[in-house]
């Protein structure tokens, strides 16, 4: 059978990606290796839309997430943390393990958070030192204000804007400089086309400031001897070479391609996606800023979220479920990366004869006709 990979992450890599990935080892000490590893800085910097250096781990997402805090704070400290879903959470209990004391705004689950309150927070107790915050909410397929929450920080010399973009970086704009964005951090197994391995991590010169004040131990996560290395083509520790080989090739993909376009292709497969489920009488969970790279889906009344899931799977098509308080409540569907129209179709396709199966009336072919109809009108890019 053969399978559909729709979920937000991992999502599909591409054959080529897997080619490069599938040839021989270097040492990772050897002039070609340092060579590709130079090629990939300057890749990274188009990317993440920033002058400053992109620092690689052999790690998941959350792995530059936690470096983030560990560097740029000390024990003691108060950061703001956003919490308006199952990833914002992390980003307090990151704080609490490095004795940071976490103020949270809670955003209802579904809904942005407005940049109002974080000014009002930040006003009320100077002492915040970060903003932590999602770019894109996975679990609940919300794209939170990174560009307005920037303004706020901005203007406060003792705060930093941490922005968590792991779903977001390559899938829709997040120009990290022209914002002003101060740390931004990624992950490979999004919409950047790559298994899961590798996390980045970008810092703003003021950052950098905070990092020389930061007094959180830290050892793998050390942001300034990864920096250090980076600067001679080099990783403190031994680099995931064939993840590194597979970045080469994806990142020289994009560039081929631009950001712009590859933006437009997310968008229209968005649209697509949502008049789909729109027209088979479903809800989107996420009314409030949308994102543009998945489309989280409330579950009909009287259906359970996970058998939809469960039911897809067994037609070879992998979406993804509710997480904690959303389990089984909704499912999410990606559009991101090295997914295309015939993907987005199959899924749609399959989902409306899962949900007749499980009891959901849907006129057959409702949802593909809404989803054509989109995608005829928005031009491939």
């Amino acid at each position: 059978m053969k399978m559909y990979l729709m979920t937000p992450g991992p999502t599909p890599v591409a054959p080529e990606t897997n080619l490069a990935m599938a040839q021989p080892i270097i040492h990772h000490r050897s002039p070609l290796f340092m060579e590709i590893l130079g090629e990939v800085r300057a890749d990274l910097k188009y990317l993440f839309e920033t002058e400053q250096e992109v620092l690689i781990f052999a790690a998941t997402g959350t792995g530059a997430m936690e470096g983030s805090v560990a560097n740029t704070l000390s024990p003691g400290d108060t950061a703001l943390v956003v919490d308006g879903g199952k990833f914002g959470e992390r980003w307090t209990e990151l704080c609490n393990v490095y004795g940071i004391k976490p103020e949270r705004l809670v955003v209802p689950w579904g809904k942005a958070v407005d940049p109002k309150d974080v000014a009002k927070m930040l006003d009320a107790n100077p002492a915040i030192k970060a903003v932590f915050v999602q770019a894109n909410e996975t679990s609940t397929g919300v794209s939170h204000p990174v560009k307005e929450l920037a303004e706020v920080t901005k203007s406060r010399p003792g705060t930093i804007l941490v922005v968590d973009a792991i779903s977001a970086l390559g899938g829709y704009a997040i120009p990290m400089d022209k914002w002003g964005i101060d740390v931004l951090v990624a992950g490979s197994q999004k919409a950047m086309m790559l298994p899961p391995g590798l996390a980045f991590a970008a810092l703003s010169p003021k950052a950098w400031g905070f990092v020389k004040d930061s007094k959180c131990p830290k050892y793998y996560f050390n942001f300034s001897k990864a920096l250090k290395s980076a600067e001679k083509n080099q990783t403190p520790y031994t680099s995931p070479v064939s993840l590194i080989l597979g970045l080469k090739e994806v990142l020289g993909k994009i560039k081929k391609v631009g950001l712009d376009k590859i933006y437009a292709h997310n968008e229209r497969l968005s649209k697509a996606c949502k008049a789909a489920m729109k027209a088979m009488g479903l809800e989107l969970y996420s009314k409030d800023n949308p994102s543009t790279v998945l489309t989280a889906v409330l579950a009909p009344a009287g259906v359970d979220g996970q058998k939809v899931v469960a039911e897809l799977r067994k037609k070879g098509i992998w979406i993804a479920g509710g997480q904690a308080e959303a389990k089984g409540k909704i499912f999410r569907i990606a559009h991101m990366g090295f997914i295309d129209t015939v993907d987005l179709l199959g899924t749609i396709g399959g989902l409306e004869e899962v949900l007749t199966t499980l009891g959901y009336k849907v006129t057959p072919g409702a949802g593909l006709k809404a989803a054509q109809e989109v995608l005829a009108k928005e031009a491939a890019v």
